[in-house]
């Protein structure tokens, strides 16, 4: 995974943090739908994600507004993800949403 490529701020990150149950069929696919649908939304900036091999993981997803982020949250497609999820694939999970105002960066 790459960093992802964002314009100057301010923009906002959506930081999803979960641990996945042990029954976590079907996972990787619709996360991998998710970001895909995600790519085409108004107002996505791009996504960050890690997963350590007990399951414990952390997605950032990066949005120009509040708006775009509400737009996503009810998505059709994405609601069902996020209900499969509470049902099924995370053992506990929390979001936070953060205004990014200043951002740095080093590249070699």
């Amino acid at each position: 995974m790459t960093f992802a490529a964002l314009p100057n701020p301010p923009y906002y990150a959506v930081i999803f943090t979960a641990r996945l149950a042990e029954d976590a069929d079907g996972y990787a696919e619709m996360a991998a739908r998710m970001e895909e649908l995600a790519r085409t939304m108004p107002g996505y900036l791009g996504i960050e994600s890690a997963r350590n091999e007990d399951g414990f993981g952390i997605t950032v997803s990066y949005w120009q507004s509040e708006e775009a982020i509400a737009n996503w949250k009810q998505n059709a497609e994405h609601l069902v993800a996020q209900h499969t999820g509470r049902a099924k694939w995370y053992e506990d999970y929390k979001l936070n949403i953060a205004k990014v105002e200043r951002a740095y960066e080093m590249k070699k």
